[in-house]
């Protein structure tokens, strides 16, 4: 359950290492799409086994399973710059009972390819042509965590007609989050992650990585910044999941461009998006503080608020699953 834990943080080393194959999306699917008015992209296995799909001119490889369903969840991935979908994709895998799951790397993340451009608007739009494509263009859930938080809010504003419900777990409205995330560093790095420095810190909050190597070592000391409150680092685990992380320096830093990290603040937008919506998140999450979480859910009318005791900036995949059930009825 620990390394679980840890890969569920989708923050510092949460690429999600382990990858969930999955089946092609079925013909209905794609009678689904065409029906929506989008073309019907080519989907299916590369050489190397994975499962792609072309998305608005990147290939994307994604994991679904419950496609039988008629009723679309996609999940999103943490981590910008870092991050995978196999971790978040397994948390919600015995939802197929019910819905059509579905899981992507972003453009520019993992298995995916390295098309430009990396903002916040194209990855949402890309979002779009997946539930009208793999998601069969019915209104969606749409679950996300972190980074992938941002980018389910930024969602939800632009497309709230694709939403049937909004999950969205330690996330901020507003990239003003940055001020309680360095407070909190230095309130608990000493003691958490004695290798991580504030120079690091602020690498990871400017797009000014130097290369890929370099972001694996940043993340590598900040890792253990992202354990619940009292756990002692498995440094040995730490190192695998490092190893075998992919770490894109060029996509962090467009992601985090002033003009498209500065244009991200959605807070007076919340009380438009429209469907049943659970906030989750740590009590002690250091990057994405609750006091995020509580604004967001004051914000979106008639919003579910859960922090979750002893957790930092990953909850639990029990958790997690439990109050997303109890969101869906499901």
């Amino acid at each position: 359950m620990k390394r679980r834990h840890v890969l569920q943080g989708l923050g510092a080393l949460a690429a999600g290492a382990g990858l969930s194959r999955a089946p092609v999306a079925s013909a209905a699917t794609t009678a689904s799409a065409a029906s929506a008015g989008v073309p019907s992209p080519a989907a299916g296995a590369a050489d190397d086994g994975r499962r792609r799909i072309r998305i608005n001119g990147a290939d994307l490889h994604y994991s679904i399973a419950g496609e039988d369903n008629a009723h679309p969840l996609i999940v999103l991935h943490g981590g910008r710059g870092q991050g995978q979908h196999g971790s978040v994709f397994a948390a919600h895998l015995p939802l197929a009972d019910r819905y059509r799951v579905i899981g992507f790397d972003m453009r520019g993340h993992g298995h995916s390819s390295l098309t430009p451009p990396y903002t916040f608007d194209q990855i949402v739009d890309d979002i779009e042509q997946l539930r009208l494509t793999l998601g069969g263009g019915g209104k969606m859930v749409l679950s996300g965590g972190s980074f992938g938080g941002f980018i389910a809010l930024s969602y939800a504003v632009k497309y709230p007609q694709g939403l049937s419900h909004l999950v969205l777990r330690g996330t901020a409205p507003s990239y003003r989050h940055e001020e309680e995330a360095i407070a909190n560093f230095h309130a608990r790095a000493e003691a958490k992650a004695p290798a991580a420095t504030r120079a690091m810190l602020d690498k990871v909050f400017a797009p000014t990585i130097v290369d890929d190597e370099e972001f694996r070592l940043i993340m590598f000391a900040l890792a253990p910044m992202y354990l619940p409150e009292g756990a002692k680092p498995d440094y040995d685990r730490i190192l695998e999941n490092s190893r075998k992380g992919i770490y894109r320096a060029k996509v962090h830093n467009d992601l985090y461009l002033p003009e498209v990290w500065h244009a991200y603040d959605v807070v007076d937008r919340l009380k438009d998006i429209p469907v049943p919506t659970l906030v989750i998140c740590g009590e002690s999450d250091w990057i994405c503080d609750p006091a995020q979480s509580r604004q967001i859910a004051a914000g979106i009318p008639g919003a579910k608020l859960v922090v979750v005791p002893g957790a930092d900036h990953a909850v639990p995949p029990d958790v997690l699953l439990r109050e997303t059930r109890t969101l869906l009825g499901a």
